[in-house]
């Protein structure tokens, strides 16, 4: 069974009280810090490169993107109503976007998407992801 994706409205991600006072969270937002690998046959450094570039113009929460010739990883923040809305939405962008920013022809290979607050503390305690510096596309 397919699941339908809603669209969230603006939200504080902190799971308070909504507005009506009804406390109902499920349909508030949230950030979601994404990490999608990619791999496949070897193609030209260039054009993977020029690829990443166009999918980070399309996409404009994109943080950072590393390539070699026969992979890539790409880190972003998506807002969601949940982890699910959220994985879902990270396991289209590749597909969604391999015409229109003419990306190789790989598949996925890695999906982690962690909440902000989870993302913060592992930074915090060292054993997380750095934060994404420098913003842009670079190769590994």
């Amino acid at each position: 069974m397919r699941r339908a994706l809603t669209s969230v409205g603006p939200g504080d991600g902190e799971g308070r009280e909504n507005g009506n006072g009804c406390g109902d969270d499920r349909d508030r937002s949230r950030l979601w810090h994404v990490t999608l690998s990619v791999s496949g046959r070897s193609a030209p450094l260039p054009e993977v490169r020029r690829g990443l570039e166009q999918l980070a113009h399309d996409h404009p929460f994109l943080l950072t993107s590393r390539y070699a010739e026969d992979h890539a990883e790409i880190r972003y923040w998506e807002e969601a109503r949940d982890l699910h809305d959220a994985a879902a939405v990270a396991l289209r962008l590749w597909g969604e976007h391999r015409s229109s920013a003419q990306l190789p022809p790989w598949e996925i290979v890695g999906l982690e998407v962690i909440d902000r607050a989870t993302y913060h503390q592992r930074v915090a305690e060292g054993y997380g992801p750095p934060p994404a510096h420098p913003v842009g596309v670079h190769p590994y």
